[in-house]
């Protein structure tokens, strides 16, 4: 195995956002409050210990248990659970949606990235304990984002009718997805394992939300992973005062609205706050709560509360009322002794519109950290980039750009006319030097000149290329068949790809491998060659 790792920025594949970020610029640093290194870390610690309760603790220590009743976890995971009781414990955190089968394969890498900061956090600090959590986003309700996942370059779709958190949602209907899935996968040992796994979770259990709390623990319950469903009638309780304010007074709405504007100066704004950031639930629906005509209304149901009875049903049934993507962020620090959220450069960058809202209802913001993304390349892939002599950094260049430059290096011929067009400018600007002594008429003219002549070489360049990369047309088939096979679709593969391909390919070691390979404070993008 070799591990080589390049600066996120030079993927291509990251924004603007996530680069002044991780280059701490001037300009984005408003809009977070510690970063993510080993200083702000020790600073983290020292604002969580001042804010998290010990009652807080003991009902998400309760709530924890009583998820995990029905499952057999790890010693490791046992110990982890009972540490969040004592106050020099802490949770680092990512998030993700329930896809199927785990969806694309930058789950694990966020996963991996979590328990390795853990790992490295409490080497660091060693008289604090720090635990990784999974949370799951089970309450959201966009069905057509989690109903499938890429195998071998086949979609694996499960097709059920749509409606309510897709947590609740039942597996019914999951067998014929695991009959399409076998016959993929054909009967190697690995293969064994994937379709029993998948068997175990899907069509072993009832709903959405324990099939994947199943699946995640098999895959990491030796690393001592918790997986947390904030769709808890208990944690939801600890939430109460915020959502009450959320209601009397749109906190979120006006904060977050005040630093977006401040934010669209500079960067693409992620999510838009809405009056009111939240859903009423039920098991078959999750709509949004409305304030209209001095009334609180459930969009599309006939649900209406006056102010007194919205802020008794959620004294009384605090479980129906569902955080969005703005408020989702603060009922995860509310319930955890968190530190950290890990996530990829989208979630971080709505994240960033949160942090005067967090101050705004006395929350420590959490450090944000970009997870891990990986690029992994076989032993054969690494074979054919040598023979080509394409560098780890090209592999991520655009493919017409990868391909005419190396083309232009492969070639006898001159490919191209820089010098030209530099001996081309030089002779222009004698001219301009002359232009000056007469009227502004002729420096026009030469001006357009230069311009003219500047154009028709570069198009005689591009006609050169295309004729070379023609003639070349065996290396130009090779280097496009490899970039396809390295980034599917011409995006990078932990988008498209599921863990299964890679599981079938090298079985137990695989995620061990990634676990060595993934160093979430480099803040480096990492390749793995397996």
């Amino acid at each position: 195995m070799k591990i080589t790792q390049i600066p996120f920025q030079k993927t291509g594949f990251f924004s603007k956002t996530m680069a002044d970020y991780l280059e701490k610029s001037e300009q984005i640093q408003p809009f977070y409050n510690n970063f993510s290194d080993i200083n702000g870390f020790h600073n983290q610690i020292e604002e969580k210990k001042k804010s998290f309760r010990l009652q807080s603790r003991l009902i998400l220590l309760d709530a924890i248990k009583k998820q995990y009743q029905t499952f057999k976890i790890s010693d490791k995971t046992k110990e982890n659970i009972e540490l969040l009781q004592q106050q020099n414990t802490f949770t680092v955190t990512t998030g993700h949606q329930l896809n199927l089968f785990t969806g694309p394969l930058y789950f694990l890498y966020k996963i991996i990235s979590t328990i390795n900061l853990a790992e490295e956090l409490s080497a660091k600090f060693p008289e604090e304990n720090f635990v990784p959590v999974y949370w799951m986003a089970t309450e959201d309700h966009d069905f057509d984002e989690i109903n499938y996942f890429n195998f071998d370059g086949k979609k694996v779709s499960w097709n059920r009718k749509d409606g309510g958190p897709v947590g609740r949602f039942s597996t019914e209907g999951l067998e014929d997805v695991f009959d399409v899935f076998s016959n993929h996968l054909g009967n190697s040992k690995n293969a064994q394992y994937l379709k029993k796994l998948f068997s175990d979770g899907y069509l072993k259990h009832d709903n959405l939300a324990d099939a994947t709390r199943f699946i995640a623990n098999e895959l990491f319950k030796e690393y001592g992973l918790i997986i947390i469903d904030g769709d808890d009638q208990k944690l939801k309780q600890l939430f109460i005062p915020f959502v009450k304010d959320e209601l009397e007074n749109e906190t979120s709405f006006k904060v977050v609205s005040e630093t977006i504007l401040e934010l669209e100066k500079e960067y693409p704004i992620q999510v838009n706050p809405r009056e009111i950031n939240l859903f009423y639930l039920g098991d078959d629906f999750r709509e949004r709560i409305i304030f209209e005509d001095t009334m609180y209304k459930v969009n599309n149901t006939k649900i209406t509360f006056t102010k007194a009875e919205i802020l008794k049903e959620v004294d009384e049934n605090p479980l129906a009322f569902s955080p969005n993507v703005i408020m989702r962020p603060l009922f995860q620090e509310v319930i955890l002794p968190n530190l950290c959220y890990i996530g990829g450069g989208g979630e971080m960058a709505y994240w960033l519109e949160l942090k005067n809202y967090f101050e705004k209802v006395k929350i420590p913001f959490p450090i944000l950290l970009l997870r891990n993304s990986v690029q992994i390349i076989s032993e054969k892939q690494g074979r054919k980039l040598s023979k080509l002599e394409i560098s780890k950094e090209e592999i991520f260049l655009n493919q017409f750009d990868l391909l005419s430059k190396k083309v232009i290096e492969n070639s006898v011929l001159e490919i191209s006319f820089d010098t030209k067009k530099k001996f081309l400018q030089e002779q222009f600007a004698e001219l301009k030097e002359v232009a000056k002594k007469t009227d502004v008429s002729f420096i026009n003219a030469v001006n357009a000149q230069e311009r003219k002549q500047i154009k028709g070489l570069e198009k005689l360049e591009k006609r050169l290329l295309k004729a070379e990369k023609k003639r070349q047309q065996d290396l130009v088939n090779r280097i496009t068949a490899l970039q396809n096979e390295l980034l599917p679709n011409e995006s990078l593969e932990e988008r498209q790809r599921n863990f299964s391909e890679y599981y079938l390919e090298y079985g137990t070691s695989f995620i061990p491998n990634l676990k060595k390979a993934l160093k979430p404070l480099a803040l480096e993008f990492t390749i793995l060659e397996m």
